[in-house]
């Protein structure tokens, strides 16, 4: 037992002596071993660190949590997260991009040296590693692209979901402990760390930012106004001037770019919902390794700083955006760019060039990096809302949902039972047209272009409802994923489908003598009828369409067909 004991130290010390000599400021980036060890590490030798265990990962293996000037008390630690300013930073979400990983090391490592200063600093949160089964996915060739570092984890992850579209569904366990960790620390600031692929250009770092449409008044005013014009003066001092994030318009950087639209399903789009400043770092594959790690630190620090300096406007902010959100009386969705409007940015960009290519021996593009360019380039970014609707008082949702009402409780939205009032009227959601993909996209045949019919209903016989009022801090998930066709709504992601089908029909031989009835004792239906088959052949040559049309206005069929059982509730 002794020497199996003395066995384990000897491994033990000689792992941990690897870990902490190695230089992860150079072109290696820890595994998901080595990571833990450096963040338990972190946390045992400082009283400021502490390292829990939020959740598992589709694997089963922890997700943890490492917070920098917490409360020492897990308890008092995410009370004070709600109550003062705090900072989320989201690492390996891809792990084939972990220049965050590297960056919190690096700035962790930096912060310690300089005496642990913890005045003024809000609590910070860091997520080590999000996507631990793509972390331990671990090869050198999964992203062409790229370069560096020597090895590095995979995008899937355990069971090859893209975690940075599962934000409102959420089919992975990994979701599920995000949004624990999420809405225990409700943070100001939420930082997602990527590596970008796509056209060639000079930056190393660009920067996704929300729809300046989604957002409140003031929240947008904060974003655009002040925090992005003080992170683009910040990292130029660094010697890292920072562009929008390369979203084309058209094949090279020269045709425009387009500001990106983060719906909720992607984790920045996600915390917009709920008012954080949320952006998302996108470093450029084609930089060294090293160089994008720093780059990535030295935003960190930037936007700390900001924060810092800053606290109590954003706390403010926030505090508004919530009682703006509650007085607007129509929620907008599914925005479209205007193409219409830009304006004109300074971009840094290669020259893009044409040659024959050596392999396939057509014509090819390539971005000539001795012959850059500075100039202003058009910036899209104006979005246009295609959808709206005046925004219920309250939602109703039949207790047979199981799946949707998990997840509104793991979002911390607050519901209770329901008892109808004679007055009450209800608005329900009817589906009358959807389209799906031909492949699946991230486990569903998920909707789009929906039309949905508002009507009213009655409630259904038998069936527990539970109320959600839309007067809560939540109030745009909650109008987002329980408006029907919204771009992540709970339809779109197909929790809904079983509304969609017809259960009941007709032999036509038996229906013809019913229908014929029907269209004697309702003329109107003649004429429609005969309208449809004068100007549609393939309607006139169709029994089956023919006997259809004048089945879905019979008593006969079920009037259940696409209706969803989340209702919508007025008030006076």
């Amino acid at each position: 037992m002794a020497r199996f004991y003395s066995l384990f130290v000897l491994i033990f010390v000689t792992f941990s002596t690897f870990v902490f000599s190695q230089d992860w400021k150079g072109n290696k980036t820890p595994t998901y071993d080595e990571l833990v060890m450096i963040c338990k590490h972190f946390s045992a030798q400082h009283d400021e660190i502490e390292m829990y265990q939020m959740g598992e990962s589709d694997g089963g293996i922890p997700i943890h949590l490492l917070i920098i000037n917490g409360a020492k008390d897990s308890v008092e630690t995410f009370v004070k997260a709600k109550n003062g300013t705090t900072i989320l930073v989201n690492n390996a979400i891809h792990p084939g991009e972990p220049d965050g990983v590297n960056a919190m090391i690096l700035w962790i490592e930096k912060w310690v040296k300089a005496g642990k200063p913890i005045n003024g600093m809000p609590l910070i949160a860091f997520v080590p590693s999000y996507n631990v089964g793509g972390m331990l996915n671990r090869s050198s060739t999964s992203r062409a692209n790229q370069d560096g570092p020597e090895s590095y984890g995979f995008r899937g992850n355990e069971r090859n979901f893209d975690l940075n579209r599962d934000f409102i569904k959420m089919d992975t366990k990994n979701a599920s402990t995000f949004v624990r960790l999420y809405q225990a620390l409700n943070p100001d600031v939420f930082i997602d760390n990527h590596v970008t692929n796509g056209a060639d250009y000079q930056y190393t770092l660009t920067l996704i930012s929300s729809l300046k449409e989604r957002m409140t008044p003031i929240i947008e005013n904060l974003t655009y106004k002040k925090v992005i014009p003080y992170l683009n003066n910040a990292m130029k001092q660094r010697g890292f001037p920072i562009s929008p994030y390369v979203d084309l318009k058209g094949s090279i950087p020269d045709s425009g770019l387009v500001a990106f639209n983060d719906i909720p399903r992607y984790s920045m789009g996600y915390a917009s919902l709920f008012h954080s400043l949320s952006f998302t770092v996108e470093t450029h594959m084609l930089k060294e390794f090293p160089k994008r790690v720093e780059a990535t630190m030295y935003f960190f620090e930037s936007i700390l700083k900001f924060t810092m300096d800053n606290a109590s406007e954003i706390e403010l902010a926030r505090k508004k955006a919530i009682n703006q959100a509650d007085l607007s009386e129509y929620y907008k969705w599914n925005y479209e760019l205007d193409t219409t409007r830009y304006d004109f940015i300074d971009f840094m960009g290669y020259t893009a060039k044409y040659k024959t290519s050596e392999v396939t021996g057509v014509n090819r593009m390539y971005y000539d990096r001795n012959s850059p360019w500075t100039k202003k380039v058009k910036f899209y970014n104006s979005h246009y809302a295609m959808d709206s609707v005046k925004a219920p008082n309250y939602f109703l949702i039949a207790a047979t949902e199981t799946e949707i009402l998990k997840r509104l409780r793991q979002n911390q939205v607050e519901m209770s039972e329901f008892s109808a009032s004679d007055q009450d009227v209800f608005i329900g959601q009817r589906v009358v047209k959807y389209s799906q993909g031909d492949r699946p996209y991230e486990g569903h045949f998920s909707h789009h272009s929906s039309k949905v019919n508002f009507e009213k209903v009655n409630l259904k016989e038998g069936v527990k409802y539970f109320k959600v009022s839309t007067h809560q801090a939540k109030r745009n998930f909650i109008l987002h994923v329980l408006l029907a066709n919204c771009e992540d709504s709970y339809f779109t992601w197909n929790f809904m489908d079983s509304y969609l089908d017809q259960k009941e029909y007709f032999s036509p031989y038996v229906f013809e003598d019913i229908a014929l009835k029907l269209l004697e004792e309702n003329p109107s239906w003649r004429k429609e009828l005969n309208e449809l088959k004068e100007t549609d052949p393939d309607f006139a040559q169709s029994q089956w369409q023919q006997l259809m049309f004048v089945y879905k206005k019979s008593p006969y069929f079920e009037n259940t067909v696409g209706l969803l059982p989340i209702l919508l509730l007025y008030e006076d």
